[in-house]
């Protein structure tokens, strides 16, 4: 568990109240030692505390509370939208709902719940790798199955261009009851920063990836994308961290299949940290990496792929992901400080089932984002107990207690 104070609340009504009760005591008819006429309100006031009134007894801090949840790449190759498409190949009609079957309970019990878009809805005719246009029907799914902030800056975001970054964006822009960043269509629209509130807690994403594929901003557009800069995040930073609890910033970041930090993740994770950054999420390494705290700040290095059509040559590596969970409380004291914790941190390990030889990448359907904790055979994934304990001893490799679901009995 971590705790951090943030700040004192301003107390004016309460002292102005105070001063005006005080003037009028001044101003009473003194009945005696402990007595006084209030001349304001002709009530006697007791100057002893032996008999405190309801309003004079010792106020209890007040504490609200969210639960949250963040997964990792929603990566969209072609045959898993193959896979969701309606009637014939080429109908151009999707559903993914089947895709989440078994783990949209789970999502909806949060009342944050983040995901990764790693492929963006660019419209025109759907492309798999390397130049992905994700059916923004798979949007449609997440939200429905309760996911509420989203990460959009990703390396595959310039893919189709800056007409494939505009209509990414225009999916989103009216969609009032997501927390989403990263993407944009003007310099006002990127400054205008998307601040959520549930049970008294305010909360606020900002999202960078560090690479574009090479593929290159257009000129003097850099709003179309976040690309991750130290001075630019700075300033997103300060702009927003004296008006929210909770502060997350997604990365996008890291070497591919790598199930370690490198140095680069580890500098920006501690920079951000510095900067008073609650919560990091990582994503883009597209396997598991360890979830750790540096001081305060929550930093999870990589939550894996959520679903794709990557194949398990490394003892399932891409197909094997993690939602995390874990609560964050705020309390406030009588004396109006604001103290932000974050505990209870766990989650729960999930597997890309599809249908195919899971070490090609040929012939695969049937894509479904299946959690450890209802496999009760090989059904899903040979050898799933051994697998089990070899992720979770990845993301547990930092030294951080994480209360993983177990798998049933």
């Amino acid at each position: 568990m971590t705790k951090r104070k943030k700040r004192k609340l301003k107390r004016k009504v309460f002292l102005s109240l105070t001063i005006i009760f005080l003037i009028g005591i001044g101003f009473g008819i003194c009945l005696g030692k402990d007595k006084v006429i209030d001349l304001f309100t002709s009530k006697e006031v007791n100057l002893n505390n032996s008999n405190v009134n309801e309003e004079e007894k010792p106020k209890e801090d007040e504490v609200y509370k969210v639960s949250m949840l963040a997964t990792g790449d929603g990566l969209i190759h072609n045959a898993v939208y193959y896979a969701y498409e309606e009637g014939y190949r080429g109908s151009g009609i999707y559903n993914f709902d089947g895709a989440l079957t078994y783990i949209k309970d789970i999502v909806s019990k949060y009342d944050i719940a983040y995901y990764n878009q790693e492929t963006p809805f660019a419209g025109g005719t759907p492309s798999g790798y390397p130049r992905f246009s994700t059916p923004s029907e798979f949007g449609d799914a997440m939200i429905k199955a309760g996911f509420n902030m989203i990460s959009l800056a990703t390396n595959h975001t310039l893919d189709k261009g800056e007409s494939g970054v505009l209509n990414f964006y225009n999916y989103f822009k009216d969609k009032d009851d997501i927390v989403y960043n990263g993407i944009a269509d003007s310099l006002e629209s990127r400054n205008n920063y998307i601040i959520g509130e549930k049970n008294n807690i305010t909360y606020s994403m900002l999202s960078y990836t560090t690479s574009t594929n090479g593929l290159p901003v257009p000129s003097g557009k850099d709003y179309l994308i976040n690309v991750y800069d130290e001075e630019q995040v700075k300033k997103d930073v300060e702009a927003l961290r004296d008006k929210v609890d909770v502060l997350i910033v997604a990365m996008h970041w890291g070497v591919e299949y790598a199930s370690s930090p490198n140095d680069s993740q580890k500098e920006i994770a501690n920079y951000l940290a510095d900067l008073g950054v609650d919560i990091v999420i990582g994503t883009h390494p597209h396997v598991l990496q360890p979830i750790t705290w540096i001081d305060d700040t929550l930093v999870i290095y990589s939550l894996g792929n959520f679903i794709s059509n990557q194949y398990g040559t490394d003892d399932y590596n891409k197909l094997v992901g993690f939602m995390a969970t874990w609560d964050i409380t705020k309390t406030i004291t009588p004396e109006g400080d604001i103290d932000i914790s974050i505990d209870n941190l766990g989650g729960e390990l999930i597997f890309t089932k599809y249908t195919g030889n899971p070490i090609t990448t040929a012939n695969h359907s049937e894509h479904q984002v299946i959690p450890f904790s209802i496999m009760t055979d090989e059904t899903y994934l040979k050898d799933y107990k051994r697998i089990y304990e070899k992720y979770s001893g990845i993301l547990k490799n930092m030294g951080t207690e994480l209360n993983i679901v177990p798998l049933p009995n």
